[in-house]
């Protein structure tokens, strides 16, 4: 297996001069410049004595200053913790004493909310706006540090390509790269503990399937603290020195359309709520109207009208993208159906937090309708079924992406993780001969019928959100019978 670390060294000391990273509307900097960084950071690491395996936190918005921090802890060896901003303070200061972490970067505005007298074990808080240390526990820490970094800066100005180097041969694949905390349906989130090897599976898998050429642009809009937006949008181009630019505000439709028609993406990687808001507010409306709606049914006029949805959708995101990924959750069929149907180049992957995240995929040409793909390389998928391809069963994952488990939580995790080392998902699916997986839905959401049938309440719910007025529902069984709450 490569390692992820010295995969990132070679790919900043090859890109040295090329544009590594932009804050939309923002300044940018190079490879170069993001190799110094890093090299910055494990200067002051090392000042706080952080050894190998110690925890740092990392809260706020995508942002280049963000990934300063988690791209020095990957690379220094110690395990970072990244948080979701929408978080409530009482769950931030939860995670951050539960991971044990030690220093913690927060943006100022997140850090006015939190009460820093409940975080017992950090040696120090650090502004992720500005580095300026906001709490110190180390005798004349701040006056000390903020010396030590002005003059470490200035002495790397000159540091050149061939200077460069990472710490990676101290960091072993099984060690624990990073932390990341799931927002549970109920209690406290747990603690995902992804191990490098998780990381440098994806990104390999990522680079040989996935289409990306160095200097391509991308768009991070995706929480960079979730594993999906990470590893997709972050750890994936930055290993083949693509310039991704980080969106720091919520990707409302207006603001994604402008951002995609200035920086036009190679590569989209998306939710499935924004794909199904761009259809239901764009594209039903116009092939719902009368004439259009009757024009579509006679050949001929149908393959006109849909080259020009297709033209339409592709100046929409940028008209310079090779395809557009869907993750994170399940796609509406309808919505899936329609794309299809147009031959837009649209794909739906599969995976959890739990495997860093992918677990399955498959190129939109080789992709069947209300599939998710086939199970990546580097891992093996089984369906828990007597008979997989028409009576659905849990998905069952082994392989180098899966996790190491629950971070002080061993009971979940033996749940989780059975002896033969297969990582029980959750998951219901079906798996065709050829191997491509169909999800049907939680295994804790069936929901059995009067009759002994099994119902899937996505499926219920999928249908009833192609009803006009419906924006989302959630469908359970109330007094024998199956209701829907409806969100307009």
């Amino acid at each position: 297996m490569d390692h992820l670390i010295q995969e990132y060294e070679e790919v900043i000391r090859r890109s040295w001069d090329r544009k590594a990273l932009s804050d939309y509307q923002g300044k940018s900097i190079t490879y170069g410049e993001l190799g110094r960084e890093m090299l910055l950071f494990h200067a002051l690491f090392k000042q706080f004595n952080i050894k190998k395996g110690d925890k740092i936190a990392l809260l706020g918005r995508n942002s280049i200053h963000w990934v300063y921090v988690y791209l020095s802890a990957l690379s220094y060896g110690a395990v970072v913790v990244p948080i979701l901003p929408d978080f409530h303070p009482e769950d931030i200061q939860h995670i951050v004493n539960h991971s044990d972490a030690i220093l913690f970067f927060v943006s100022d505005s997140i850090y006015d909310r939190i009460d820093e007298t409940s975080l017992k074990k950090l040696k120090a808080i650090f502004s992720l706006e500005t580095f300026d240390i906001l709490m110190s526990r180390i005798s004349g820490g701040k006056k000390e540090i903020d010396h030590f970094s002005d003059s470490f800066r200035e002495d790397y100005k000159s540091l050149s390509a061939g200077e460069f180097a990472l710490p990676w041969k101290s960091i072993r694949a099984d060690d624990c790269a990073a932390i990341v905390y799931t927002s549970g349906t109920s209690g406290l989130s747990k603690g995902v503990m992804i191990p490098y090897r998780s990381l440098a599976v994806n990104v390999r898998y990522s680079r040989e399937n996935m289409p990306l050429e160095p200097g391509d642009n991308i768009l991070s809009f995706l929480p960079l603290a979730h594993a999906y937006g990470c590893t997709i949008d972050l750890l994936f181009p930055l290993s083949r020195g693509c310039h991704i630019t980080f969106l720091p505000m919520i990707p409302s439709p207006k603001i994604l359309l402008k951002a995609f028609d200035g920086i036009k993406p190679r590569l989209v990687n998306m939710v499935p709520l924004i794909i199904e808001k761009i259809y239901r507010k764009k594209i039903q409306p116009a092939i719902g109207k009368g004439a259009v709606k009757i024009l579509t049914s006679v050949p001929g006029m149908r393959e006109l009208i849909y080259k020009k949805i297709k033209r339409s959708l592709y100046e929409s995101f940028g008209n310079n993208f090779l395809e557009v990924i869907v993750g994170g959750a399940p796609l509406n069929p309808e919505v899936e159906r329609f794309f299809k149907k147009i031959k837009f180049p649209l794909s739906v992957g599969y995976g959890m937090t739990e495997c860093g995240p992918l677990i399955s995929y498959a190129s939109w040409d080789r992709h069947p309708h209300g599939s998710v793909g086939k199970a990546m390389d580097y891992c093996k998928v089984r369906v828990v079924s007597s008979q997989p391809d028409k009576v659905p069963g849990e998905i069952l994952v082994k392989g180098d992406n899966v996790m190491l488990g629950y971070y002080r939580n061993k009971a979940a995790t033996e749940e989780a993780i059975d002896k033969d080392g297969w990582l029980h998902t959750g998951d219901l699916a079906l798996m065709d001969k050829e191997g491509y997986l169909y999800i049907k839905g939680r295994s804790k959401n069936m929901i059995l019928g009067a009759s002994g049938q099994n119902i899937y309440p996505e499926e219920v719910e999928n249908k009833v959100n192609n009803l006009p007025f419906v924006l989302e529902s959630l469908v359970m069984l109330r007094d024998g019978g199956l209701m829907a709450l409806v969100y307009p």
